[in-house]
């Protein structure tokens, strides 16, 4: 049972955990305390450092907007922009249960009264441009991983495909988003037309197109690597068999490069993220992007320290999904150290 939560937070990334499952098993508490010191107490030191810097020197930096704000000002904010939160959602409930009573009260007066509900229109909240971003930055990873994996896996296994397409990849990858977005924009303003049926925004669908553009390198380069540096023996062993093409692809070459593979997406995934903000705040998608760039314009007493949350959240999210592609690397990687 130790052995299989120690195996748990291994592949999940939660380490600080595994010093306190050897002290409950019985193991020495000197080795283990000092273990937990090291991976928890020495962090939590610097970023009290980090604080306490930050609180005496925030105060001395004066911009256009007030002095730049410390944490308590920055942790306030935060709380601010829970509480807007929770007060939109309070006025949306409102509002459909007024919009409900007098739909009952039109049909007790005339039950063949046609009834038309309208949606709330309210202001989209914090916490809803941090669901916009993260349902945009996945739309984009997942249309990226879908073009990159199956020409990762050709490029792999054809030296002159690989060949032909590898000067591409050399000047399309450092390409930055702040100059694919003017041509995505205007690609998607020429070919979808939004309606009031329209699924997706437009600012939505440049936003992903740019995400894909920019993070589906990473992973088509990792993927190409790992077919290549599949062991011969493996692929001759299928040609031995007289396995076909798709099954020598589903069977040997996938699950041996898989670990490359996440490696790759665990890439893109935080290329993705990062380029996101940016094409956000062009593209005026209504995320994180945007919210930085409103705040920036709005210029009130309380941007900054609102900027700065925004700063903390990307920080944070961009963390949680690495943690998270990291664990899924882990647990495809059988053993490999990529």
């Amino acid at each position: 049972m130790n052995n299989k939560l120690i195996r748990f937070f291994n592949i999940t990334g939660l380490t600080w955990f595994i010093p306190l499952v050897k002290i409950i098993a019985g193991e020495n508490p000197t080795p283990q305390v000092r273990e937990l010191f090291l991976i928890m107490g020495v962090p939590i030191i610097a970023f009290a450092l980090f604080l306490g810097l930050w609180s005496v020197s925030a105060s001395q930096v004066n911009t256009s907007l007030g002095a730049i704000p410390g944490p308590a000002a920055v942790w306030h904010e935060a709380g601010g922009l829970l509480d807007e939160h929770f007060a939109e959602r309070s006025k949306e409930t409102q509002y459909y249960q007024r919009q409900q009573e007098r739909d009952q009260k039109t049909l007790a007066e005339d039950p063949a009264a046609e009834i038309k509900d309208r949606p709330y229109n309210g202001q989209a909240t914090y916490l809803d441009k941090i669901f916009t971003s993260l349902y945009t930055v996945f739309a984009g990873f997942i249309i990226a991983t879908l073009v990159a994996v199956p020409l990762g896996l050709v490029c792999g296994m054809s030296p002159i495909i690989n060949t032909a397409i590898n000067p591409l990849i050399q000047i399309f990858k450092p390409v930055s988003p702040l100059a694919w977005l003017p041509i995505v924009t205007l690609v998607v303003s020429a070919m979808y037309v939004t309606t009031d049926d329209s699924w997706f925004e437009k600012s939505f669908i440049t936003s992903a197109v740019t995400v894909t553009l920019c993070s589906l390198w990473p992973t088509l380069i990792n993927t190409a690597v790992g077919v290549s540096s599949i062991d011969k023996d493996l692929t001759n062993v299928g040609k031995v068999l007289r396995l076909n093409w798709i099954t020598q692809v589903r069977k040997i070459i996938i699950p041996s490069a898989m670990p490359y593979i996440f490696t790759g997406m665990r890439l893109s995934l935080g290329v993705g993220w990062m380029v996101l903000i940016a094409a956000e705040m062009l593209a005026q998608n209504p995320g994180l992007g945007k919210f930085v760039w409103d705040e920036f314009q709005n210029g009130s007493s309380n941007s900054l320290g609102r900027i700065m949350v925004a700063v903390f959240t990307i920080g944070f999210i961009g963390f949680i999904l690495d943690r998270i592609m990291l664990s899924l690397q882990k647990v495809f990687s059988f053993g490999k150290a990529i």
